[in-house]
């Protein structure tokens, strides 16, 4: 679900970059510098706080996007964000972009449990099963749950596939009462 003050932003940054591609490449910039911020205590007090100069802030985003190598593009929306004093949003602004150009792409997102970690060729081969039963391009976000013994859980928007152990051995209790 996209929040709604994200939407005029994600729509801007799709209109700046021109195509789908670019605007999923500076999503993922904007989600590299998120990281960053995230992890800093020091950076989110900064942000946060009203009381230090906007040209502080633009001179510490500046330092950060050169040493994070982020293209010219992504270091003006972050200052648009930091002026609008929507830079502590950065990650659903990310993530709306992300939503629309999955639409615009035709692309739906599996989030999939596995009961062990995927290797390369385990990963290609569900997102090729995924994408044959949807007819479009698949995003998977992958995560572990060894509760399910075996086999994965995917969920497609309101969908969900269980081909799990854990959810066999449940079919079979309730079969059987």
């Amino acid at each position: 679900m996209i929040r709604r003050f994200a939407r005029p932003y994600a729509r801007a940054i799709l209109d700046v970059a021109g195509t789908p591609q670019k605007a999923n490449d500076l999503r993922k910039e904007l989600e590299v510098f998120e990281q960053a911020r995230r992890s800093a205590a020091d950076l989110q007090h900064m942000y946060k706080d009203p009381g230090i100069a906007l040209d502080v802030k633009l001179a510490v985003t500046q330092k950060i996007a050169a040493r994070l190598g982020l293209t010219p593009l992504t270091i003006k929306v972050l200052e648009v964000l930091i002026r609008n004093h929507r830079i502590n949003d950065t990650a659903a602004i990310a993530a709306a972009v992300a939503a629309y150009v999955n639409q615009e792409l035709g692309i739906v997102v599996a989030d999939v449990r596995t009961a062990h970690q995927l290797d390369q060729a385990e990963t290609a081969e569900l997102q090729k099963t995924l994408q044959e039963k949807f007819n479009k391009g698949v995003e998977l976000r992958v995560s572990v749950d060894p509760a399910l013994l075996g086999g994965f859980v995917a969920r497609v928007g309101s969908e969900i596939y269980d081909a799990s152990v854990h959810g066999k051995i449940e079919k079979f209790r309730e079969s059987l009462t």
